[in-house]
């Protein structure tokens, strides 16, 4: 066991079967990178509208020597999860890992928020955990194993201007993490949540260098997070030998929470 902690990889199988939605994104990408180098079979999902750019993501960490199956499918739509898991399912050992990482961002204060940008979030960022957990359960439970981590944010712990969807989102990702954790605990399933702070990203360098820089004077640490310093929290809890960690939630902010 203390190899494994030592080691800073998850200790996985070639056997074993990885799934991250949103796993085209930054921190996906990282993710992928890192399960990818234990060898196991890496599935990241990406929404069918984003399929070109995902396989050029794919294509490359391939030149890394990591292979990884693009799985374009919609997490907001619950009989679409359901199938695509199960011929996922069915065509390896089943999923063992799943990272529920898709979000989106739709900001605007709530005077100037519309229902749609509402919606949107809520459905990619909360309703997607649902849909995809509860598809991936019963083969966790078959086996009498199985890893669930949901990134959540910071952002859902202190709130944010213009964020009520996506902190909202991010607030019930952290209590639907608890609560599954619960139901789930004496079938070898844990369910854990990481919530980052602000991440050097795609979705973070839309945000005006002004207010970015204020962000950043407020990080103790002095800087925002590289993508891989997230997915090394998330392969901690996805390890093996972290079995007896669940329920809980990372934060991965440098300091920012306590600010």
């Amino acid at each position: 066991m203390s190899n494994a902690f030592e080691s800073g990889r998850p200790t996985l199988s070639a056997s074993e079967t990885v799934l991250i939605t949103g796993g085209t994104g930054a921190i996906g990408e990282a993710l992928c990178r890192r399960f990818g180098e234990s060898g196991a079979h890496i599935i990241a999902n990406c929404h069918p509208g984003d399929a070109d750019r995902s396989n050029q993501v794919v294509a490359a960490v391939a030149e890394q020597g990591i292979s990884i199956e693009l799985a374009p499918f919609d997490v907001t739509d619950h009989e679409q999860c359901k199938a695509r898991i199960e011929t996922l399912d069915a065509a390896s050992d089943g999923v063992s890992i799943l990272v529920n990482g898709a979000g989106i961002t739709r900001d605007a204060s709530i005077a100037k928020l519309s229902p749609d940008d509402w919606d949107a979030v809520l459905r990619t960022n909360l309703d997607s955990v649902y849909h995809v957990s509860k598809a991936c359960l019963p083969g966790m439970r078959a086996r009498g194993y199985g890893r669930i981590i949901n990134i959540s944010s910071v952002n859902g712990q202190r709130g944010q201007f213009g964020q009520t969807n996506y902190a909202a989102a991010k607030a019930g990702m952290t209590g639907f993490t608890r609560a599954l954790a619960r139901e789930v605990a004496r079938h070898g399933i844990t369910v854990n949540s990481v919530s980052p702070g602000y991440v050097r990203s795609p979705m973070t360098d839309v945000i005006p260098t002004d207010i970015r820089d204020r962000i950043v004077d407020e990080i103790p640490v002095g800087r925002a997070a590289e993508p891989a310093e997230i997915a090394h929290a998330i392969g901690f809890l996805a390890d093996r030998a972290s079995g007896y960690i669940t329920g809980i939630d990372l934060s991965v902010n440098g300091g920012y929470h306590i600010a």
